[in-house]
């Protein structure tokens, strides 16, 4: 900075001012930090540049979930900043899910000058390449001194735009910038960065920055003209569409809806795909439970063609159905180049932009829906009509999603946790005009940090409501989250806990099955009430009566239509939950008119 501000003296400051202006010139808009001593530098240029919001954390594996449903709320990277030592290991579960479900973040960890590592130094852990293959770059920045040449300088500049950009790349994920500091690690007060000025007289100014820019990868004319006849001689086919992240899939729904409505072809929709709630569908045939319409041995005759996008789905249903059928022709198509089939069946893999690939392939085929595919959606309304009706006669835990959807208003957020919420969502939260936006942590599918993402989201779109559905078991790993509610003014947040009272999600399994050992290993019941915990961080506390349709619905209402956060903890019998879910799957088996 300037000879007489405080980066003068002082080459940390100097060098974590570049750092941070450069990646604000990239795009970098919020930093989540936790306190500590090493981070020292890069907490105070993070905390007084003005073009950063910040977000300031008790803990670093808060913080980094937290980070993680920015991301995935506001489709660009975000920022962790961790001290020293164990830390910085406290964002490693956070940087797998980000790797897996191709999430954009920036991982700064402060570090120990090369002197102090290995040496039994305090504090002192390696973090060089901490993060493994679990990161798509990790570098080891510089350490920080006075007297440096100008291309030390150009460097940082350059590392900055180059973390951010391969963070936000074609392939996004985390990325993972080391950086060594020696003490003195405070300014001299006061502390008054400069941020549009560099040392002496170079600024820091757009033009000082590196800029990288990428475009698309468009299909080739040969790619279209053998999709387009492949389509064109076979009705029997499917559109079938995994996890995208985040909001990333709001620019695809209306290409691949109409892709679907040019070919025929109806779309199974993920509900973290983006295409299944939205106006789209009143004229794109979008198919959902998954559960019960894939397990039926021959719910229509096999489709030739399968085009996908996105994740693996969550279905298993659906994935052992794709696998079961092998159609002939099925296409992988994903910018990202990441491979998405578990059962390696998929034929055709194109590594081009999603969105053009559709439009350009829509516009070389025309035709109405063949008898085929009406049966297919047919099929699709018939499941979902007979499970509604089901829910409707039969009070549990399921019986929250259609309640949870009609009572969201349009263009609400609706984070999904793992194990059993995000799966009641896909079984029963059929298509619908109205526009919900659902996300959850769908790449490695832990439980760990959903409170936290699901807050991230919040904080990144304030105008809108944001509803949380999540298990017990989840919710009690991350009790801790609840403090960014109040620290961060979270007022649009209502979170709805399905306490079964362990890990329902192992009753699905055979282990659950006759085993002396279940209950003690597996489902791991624990007892807990949990209005203390509202309590304790200032929350309103309602515990919905399990068995009280219009009393839930009521609950719920009210919550989202008061100014203020809640927590509504819904208690199940797990036995029964899933004793009766079964019921529905023989139910809709045996009913041979949902497959006529």
């Amino acid at each position: 900075m300037l000879a007489d501000s405080a980066a003068g003296t002082n080459p940390n400051l100097h060098f974590a001012e570049t750092v941070v202006d450069g990646l604000v010139n990239a795009g970098l808009r919020a930093v989540c930090l936790a306190p500590g001593s090493r981070s020292t530098p890069l907490a105070l240029a993070v905390d007084a540049h003005p073009g950063i919001e910040t977000f300031i954390h008790l803990d670093e594996r808060s913080a980094s979930f937290f980070a993680l449903g920015m991301a995935q709320a506001t489709d660009r990277p975000v920022a962790l900043l961790s001290t020293s030592g164990t830390a910085a290991v406290e964002f490693h579960a956070a940087a797998v899910e980000a790797m897996m479900a191709g999430i954009p973040l920036l991982l700064l960890t402060a570090d120990r000058p090369p002197e102090l590592r290995d040496s039994g130094a305090n504090q002192t852990i390696d973090q060089v390449k901490m993060y493994g293959d679990h990161v798509l770059w990790s570098v080891d920045a510089a350490l920080p001194e006075g007297g440096q040449p100008d291309v030390a300088i150009r460097n940082l500049r350059t590392l900055a735009a180059r973390a951010y950009a391969i963070a936000d790349g074609l392939r996004r994920g985390p990325v993972h910038v080391n950086f060594p500091f020696r003490k003195p690690l405070e300014p001299p007060a006061p502390y008054r960065p400069d941020f549009g000025r560099s040392e002496g007289h170079e600024g820091l100014g757009e033009a000082r920055h590196s800029s990288i820019s990428r475009g698309i990868l468009a299909p080739t004319e040969e790619q279209i003209e053998e999709l387009a006849a492949l389509v064109s001689v076979h009705e029997r086919g499917l559109i079938v569409c995994g996890p995208w992240p985040g909001r990333a899939a709001r620019g695809l729904v209306e290409s691949v809806a109409e892709l679907a409505r040019r070919t025929g072809y109806p779309i199974f929709a993920d509900p973290l795909s983006g295409l299944r709630y939205g106006q789209h569908t009143a004229c794109a045939p979008v198919v959902a439970s998954f559960e019960n319409l894939t397990q039926h041995p021959a719910p229509f005759d096999r489709p030739e063609v399968v085009i996908r996008f996105g994740a693996v789905p969550t279905s298993k249903p659906l994935n052992d159905y794709l696998d079961r059928v092998a159609p002939t022709h099925q296409i992988l198509v994903r910018s990202s180049g990441v491979w998405a089939d578990d059962s390696h069946r998929v034929r055709r893999f194109f590594q081009v932009d999603e969105d053009a690939f559709c439009r350009a392939l829509a516009g070389r085929v025309d035709r109405p829906i063949s008898d085929w595919g009406k049966a297919v959606v047919a099929a699709g309304r018939r499941v979902s009509c007979r499970q509604i009706q089901f829910l409707q006669q039969h009070r549990f835990d399921a019986c929250v999603i259609p309640e949870i959807l009609e009572s969201l208003p349009a263009g609400a957020n609706l984070f999904a946790g793992n194990s059993l919420p995000i799966r009641h969502v896909d079984q029963f939260g059929g298509p619908m005009r109205k526009q919900v936006h659902v996300f959850g942590n769908r790449g490695a599918s832990g439980i760990d940090g959903v409170v936290s993402s699901a807050l991230g989201v919040a904080a990144a779109d304030r105008s809108s409501p944001l509803l949380l559905l999540i298990g017990d078991v989840s919710f009690y790993h991350d009790l801790n989250g609840l403090l960014a509610i109040s620290r961060f003014g979270l007022d649009n947040v209502t979170i709805v806990v399905l306490n079964n009272d362990g890990g329902g999600l192992f009753r699905r399994l055979p282990v659950a099955d006759g085993l002396g050992q279940f209950e003690r290993l597996f489902l791991t019941p624990h007892g807990l009430d949990f209005a203390p915990a509202a309590k304790m961080y200032g929350l309103d506390y309602v515990l919905a009566a399990s068995g009280d349709r219009d009393s839930f619905a009521r609950d719920l209402g009210a919550a989202l239509q008061r100014s203020g956060p809640a927590i509504i903890e819904l208690r199940t019998d797990g036995d029964r939950d899933e004793r009766l879910r079964r019921e529905l799957a023989a139910t809709i088996q045996d009913s041979k008119e949902n497959f006529s």
